[in-house]
């Protein structure tokens, strides 16, 4: 076995050997897009962006969320579910349908609109980990949520569901109301 590796490693030596000797243009402007290609360094950046890279790497992982809130906030940025814009993009046109429904229906009233107004400090976890589940939003960010109460929870909801939701917050330990 040690003979075949010996004779594998000359006959590549006397390749690379006899392929440097006929084009040596070509190895050099290959090994160029390579070295390019595998390079770690970035393309030049503006000062300003690199200090804002640099004040971003340092930040904790909870300083990090709330930059992430506060930009979604200032940019109004919507929360999205976990499926990303393929997920969002099939609930449009139903909003769009709930809508036209919504229209002639003014004189009653069939969606609402969810509020949590407090809760019991006893059960605030139940309270931030059902918030999460219904909304969406990641443990920070719902623990920021139940913290900031009185806040609207969801909007444009049915009367069935709306009382499930109220009834489930209640047992939990939590304040819900419908407007």
């Amino acid at each position: 076995m040690a003979m075949s590796c010996r004779y594998a490693a000359q006959s590549c030596a006397r390749q690379l050997r006899s392929s440097s000797a006929r084009a040596p243009a070509q190895l050099l402007r290959v090994s160029a897009t390579s070295r390019r290609w595998n390079s770690t360094e970035a393309a030049p950046v503006s000062p300003k962006i690199q200090t804002i890279v640099d004040q971003i790497s340092q930040l904790t992982l909870l300083e990090t969320a709330d930059l992430v809130s506060s930009l979604k906030t200032k940019l109004n940025i919507p929360d999205l579910p976990i499926g990303g814009f393929a997920a969002a993009a099939p609930a449009a046109p139903a909003a769009a349908e709930e809508a036209e429904e919504a229209a002639p229906a003014a004189a009653e009233k069939s969606l609402f609109t969810l509020k949590l107004q407090s809760f019991e400090p006893t059960s605030k976890a139940k309270v931030i980990k059902e918030v999460k589940n219904m909304l969406g939003l990641s443990l920070v960010d719902s623990k920021k949520f139940v913290e900031s109460a009185p806040k609207t929870m969801k909007e444009n909801v049915p009367k069935e569901d709306a009382d499930k939701i109220i009834a489930m917050m209640k047992e939990l330990g939590a304040v819900v109301i419908m407007d």
